[in-house]
């Protein structure tokens, strides 16, 4: 069932990036996506992760949930290496900053809420299948 639900993120991921964002920004359960572009830390390569996200002012919250699995997915040492990345949100392509935040940062617990509300609850739910904590990360608009 999970390479299921996977193959499902991937066309879901394909169809907004080749969709130059017109479709893909509310196509999974309806919850609002970005695409996050990052550097590969090792590889050098660009890389491209479907997200769903909250907002907390100007900026946007990720989480790094990999779906409750004990490692933490491959884009969050991706952007701890190299914080400077681009988002896409439906056409709009923004530089961003990104900070990867865990549960002792003070505004994690009101962040988590947010995120976790838009998708449902589901957050929750991944942090009880794994002990590490699932970091929070946010992004920042640059300029």
């Amino acid at each position: 069932m999970a390479s299921v639900f996977a193959n499902v993120l991937k066309v879901h991921q394909w169809v907004y990036e080749n969709s130059a964002g017109v479709v893909g920004h509310r196509l999974l359960f309806g919850n609002p996506t970005l695409l996050l572009r990052t550097v590969g830390r090792k590889s050098g390569q660009a890389r491209t992760s479907a997200l769903t996200y909250g907002r907390d002012g100007a900026d946007y919250l990720v989480t790094a949930s990999n779906g409750g699995s004990p490692r933490p997915p491959g884009w969050l040492a991706n952007v701890k290496a190299k914080p400077e990345c681009e988002i896409q949100v439906g056409r709009r392509k923004l530089a961003v900053i990104a900070r990867a935040t865990l549960p002792d940062d003070p505004d994690y617990a009101r962040r988590w809420a947010i995120v976790d509300k838009v998708n449902q609850g589901r957050y929750s739910a991944y942090q009880k299948m794994t002990k590490r904590p699932i970091a929070m990360v946010v992004l920042t608009p640059a300029g």
